[in-house]
């Protein structure tokens, strides 16, 4: 009786190997980078105001000659108080979409939404509801949105007459408040549905009310003047 032959396994095809050097980089030579962007990166004009001349000038004037003494502009700080608004425990959505948006497109960043830390039986407010929104401007976005506010925004609000000189606190920081987003140009006002104002507070370093007060007339902030009985100007 014949043997049996044995049965090998079917044994599958292997895939052709991709030929050496396919699909890596030549050696010695690295990846290519992302391309950078044209043209070399320009800093705020309002920036390049306060550190070639502001700065200067407040030093002389006030006796501070360590630019490390002298007043800095550390950050603006953008407020849209919302608690008013509430029904319930919730703020209405149109409401709170419409103030986020218009945090977003005069500052470039998205703001935070801010709950109420403690109870106001006088307002209807209990803690973990949420009552307003903020937004934190620093550095090269700081000083745009200063650019654009003093020779853009300030001139559209109604009946406009200057900016209070009485603002200042003890540290130098100065609030304003404004009435209607739509003096912004980024704000279409066709498009909102609902009108709001914000607080804006412009928060300095090393500085009082004197100082910050020279400083921000410095960048050209229309801070009025009302005259006295003796001729004499007064903000």
């Amino acid at each position: 009786m014949a043997s049996e032959e044995k049965k090998k396994p079917e044994q599958h095809a292997k895939p052709d190997k991709a030929p050496k050097g396919e699909g890596k980089a030549p050696k010695g030579k690295k990846p290519e980078a992302a391309p950078e962007p044209a043209g070399p990166r320009v800093p705020p004009r309002l920036k390049v105001m306060y550190d070639g001349r502001v700065r200067a000038k407040l030093g002389e004037q006030f006796g501070v000659r360590n630019p490390m003494a002298q007043p800095v502009l550390d950050k603006v700080v953008l407020n849209v108080n919302m608690g008013r608004h509430l029904e319930g425990t919730k703020i209405p959505p149109h409401i709170r979409q419409t103030v986020v948006e218009t945090l977003t497109k005069i500052s470039g960043q998205k703001p935070v939404v801010i709950k109420a830390r403690k109870s106001v039986a006088n307002f209807k407010l209990r803690a973990g509801y949420e009552n307003s929104a903020m937004v934190t401007l620093r550095r090269d976005r700081m000083w745009h949105f200063l650019d654009r506010f003093i020779h853009l925004a300030s001139p559209r609000i109604k009946d406009f007459r200057g900016l209070s000189g009485a603002a200042f606190d003890k540290q130098g920081n100065y609030s304003l408040g404004i009435t209607e987003q739509g003096v912004f140009p980024e704000i279409n006002m066709a498009e909102a549905q609902f009108t709001h104002g914000m607080n804006i507070n412009i928060c300095f370093r090393r500085s009082d009310p004197v100082k910050s007060r020279a400083a921000l007339e410095a960048l050209g902030f229309p801070f009025r003047k009302v005259e006295d009985a003796d001729g004499k100007g007064r903000a």
